[in-house]
């Protein structure tokens, strides 16, 4: 077997699951997990129609390249979500099967080990950041995102010895865990060092359409290389996903796009990879990509809830005001998240996810993500809320 296997860390719902396997919680109260980013609201009907009545497609074979409806589709909504000149849809999109499958990927298919091959990651991350660098023969940069830099990497610290064994930076925007949003003018200054060093900027925007002030959008990476008249998008990919904008994580669909150059190799590697979305879930992803009005109802929702947890929360613990996401990001009362986690689920019955099992030691030499934790508020709000009241009486009772 490949031995870089060795070098992967357990998922943090693993650790979670080793952290809370000896301890006894309260049987006169119904489990709440706000660990996993699992959408509960009620997927998007008119996909699932879609896709029902192209069930018998699923006899054919797919084309990695997709449906050219699709890619169209694609275009256009990218294009005017984004304030982009009409994306190509035959040479700058690819449809994926979701984007942590298209993140993995593309790393394998994009880093060359005959070089130095850092890839930079932001710290705490999404895991398969960091999994993908080391299963492609490459070492993980850990840029933290700390509160003094609103939850965001700073580039700028980053010494110019470090950028030039740069491959790779991956941008999560919102993020994960912290909810941050990067200004686009910090994806410029991240696009003008791409340009000096010679890396590629990919950018997990999977959260783009869950923000709470329908007035600011949360630009992106290609905005900014629209504003830039890069409209070649040269060393610049985005990956954005329907799990989160259409409630569709089982559907497993989304797309990679920008640089022609890019994605020319990669759905090369893609057709040897074999995984081409079936023609069904193709029907249905056109069918979510045109539709904005369940996505604004779904906002909505988020931010209903976000409203009353934090009006809940706001007393007792500290967290930044979220700018998009699904996620609050809490300090934790005495600072210590792991034993925090464990004591709500013992006397509340609550299922969190500590801030440290998503971070590594990083450029300060300790984890940025310890002492916090990660409140996915995915459920419906009646038992987001019930959660919500829960953590407060365990921090108020002492």
């Amino acid at each position: 077997m490949n031995p870089d296997l060795d070098a992967l860390h357990p998922y943090p719902f693993e650790k979670l699951a080793a952290l809370k396997a000896k301890l006894i919680a309260p049987t006169d109260l119904d489990p709440i997990p706000l660990t996993i980013g699992e959408p509960q609201h009620a997927p998007f009907a008119a996909a699932l129609k879609k896709l029902h009545a192209h069930q018998a497609e699923f006899a054919r074979y797919p084309a990695t390249a997709g449906l050219p409806g699709l890619r169209q589709t694609i275009a256009n909504w990218a294009s005017a979500r984004f304030s982009l000149q009409a994306l190509d849809a035959e040479t700058q999109v690819l449809p994926v099967n979701g984007t942590r499958e298209a993140i993995f990927a593309f790393v394998q298919a994009a880093l060359d080990q005959t070089r130095p091959a850092k890839v930079a990651v932001p710290n705490p991350f999404y895991q398969i950041y960091e999994g993908a660098t080391l299963l492609a023969g490459g070492e993980p940069l850990y840029l933290d995102c700390t509160a003094e830099n609103g939850f965001r990497p700073n580039f700028s610290a980053v010494p110019a010895d470090t950028w030039r064994e740069v491959q790779i930076v991956f941008v999560c925007s919102p993020g994960n865990p912290t909810g941050a949003v990067t200004p686009v003018e910090e994806f410029k200054q991240l696009i003008k060092l791409a340009d000096e060093f010679d890396f590629i900027i990919a950018s997990d925007e999977c959260y783009s359409e869950l923000y709470l002030d329908e007035a600011h959008p949360p630009p992106g990476l290609l905005q900014a290389c629209a504003e830039l008249n890069r409209h070649d998008y040269q060393r610049c990919l985005v990956f954005h996903s329907l799990s989160k904008r259409s409630n569709l994580p089982g559907l497993r669909s989304g797309f990679v796009a920008g640089d022609a150059a890019l994605i020319a190799p990669f759905k090369r590697y893609r057709t040897y990879h074999g995984c081409a979305m079936s023609l069904p879930l193709q029907h249905a992803s056109i069918a979510a990509w045109q539709d904005e009005a369940h996505v604004r109802a779904n906002r909505e929702a988020y931010r209903e809830k976000f409203a009353a947890v934090t009006q809940e929360l706001a007393p007792v613990l500290d967290f930044p005001t979220p700018e998009a996401s699904f996620y609050l990001w809490p300090a934790v009362p005495g600072g210590d998240d792991i034993a925090f986690t464990q004591r709500l689920f013992e006397q509340a019955h609550v299922s969190v996810l500590p801030g440290s099992l998503m971070g590594s030691v990083g450029t300060s030499g300790v984890n940025p993500g310890s002492g916090r934790l990660r409140l996915a508020l995915v459920a419906e709000l009646a038992p987001t809320l019930e959660a919500a009241q829960r953590i407060r009486r365990v921090i108020e009772r002492g």
